[in-house]
């Protein structure tokens, strides 16, 4: 079914795969869409295909590891459209070329940079949206606001062979544990916090899995409900069921999206 997000504000951390998929979603089912991204051209080029198509769109650019950035972002949706009615944290990074692995070889860098961008960029970006939403009116769904954080199943369900990303996997646990206390304190104040968790996603991110013959070989009894990589909007339905005002009872909880994965 699909949702129906008239006169809902959503800011999408994130231009290109879930994070794309999902502000295409989310357009179609009439929200107002407000992207952040570091990379403006995708930015820009997101913004352009759902203006379009008939939809609302803007793009602010910003680097999650810079406070500053992500104030200035936040402060900017709220001036353009009025108020923030759910914010879809998606942007992250793998840190393998940093120095992420098990963690006998994770260097310094690697831990660094996985958690500032992973966890603390969420963080900046969930204080923001917060101190905004707390503002807010309640609105007709009964609620000030929406915040989705992405994880992943390895902060769930490990696999050793192939995703030994340890600096990786401590930001996604550490997403869940902060979201879910996020959950329990703002539920008074009529915001909802969520978690989505997928598995392997075909997205940008997962480049170098899906030139691997045997990581591919191994999604097929891994994920076996699609025996291949998930589709970044196959995670965008999903998503937009939890930052939709479909799901208003909902909160605290982490949905896993992994065709399998944790249970194969």
């Amino acid at each position: 079914m699909m949702q129906n997000l008239d006169g809902q504000t959503l800011l999408i951390v994130g231009s290109t795969g879930i994070g794309g998929a999902t502000a295409r979603l989310a357009a179609h089912a009439g929200a107002q869409v407000f992207v952040v991204s570091r990379t403006e051209d995708n930015c820009r080029a997101l913004a352009a295909e759902i203006e379009e198509s008939g939809g609302q769109a803007k793009y602010f650019v910003a680097d999650q590891t810079d406070a500053a950035q992500v104030e200035a972002a936040v402060s900017e949706c709220s001036r353009v459209f009025g108020r923030i009615d759910a914010l879809f944290n998606v942007a992250g990074i793998s840190g393998r070329k940093f120095g992420d692995g098990p963690l006998h070889q994770v260097t310094e860098e690697g831990w660094d940079t996985t958690l500032d961008t992973n966890a603390k960029g969420m963080f900046f970006f969930c204080r923001a949206a917060l101190n905004s939403m707390l503002q807010q009116s309640v609105g007709e769904n009964g609620l000030r606001g929406t915040i989705l954080n992405m994880a992943s199943v390895l902060a769930l369900s490990p696999e050793r062979n192939y995703f030994g990303t340890h600096a990786y996997a401590a930001s996604k646990g550490a997403i869940i544990g902060m979201s879910r206390s996020m959950a329990a304190y703002y539920a008074p104040h009529k915001i909802r916090v969520n978690v989505i968790a997928p598995s392997l996603v075909r997205t940008p991110m997962s480049k170098r899995a899906q030139e691997n013959t045997e990581i591919l070989e191994l999604m097929k009894t891994k994920q076996p409900l699609v025996e291949d990589m998930i589709e970044a909007v196959d995670v965008a339905r999903a998503a937009l069921f939890l930052l939709s005002p479909e799901s208003r009872v909902i909160t605290g909880d982490t949905l896993v999206v992994d065709a399998g994965w944790s249970l194969s």
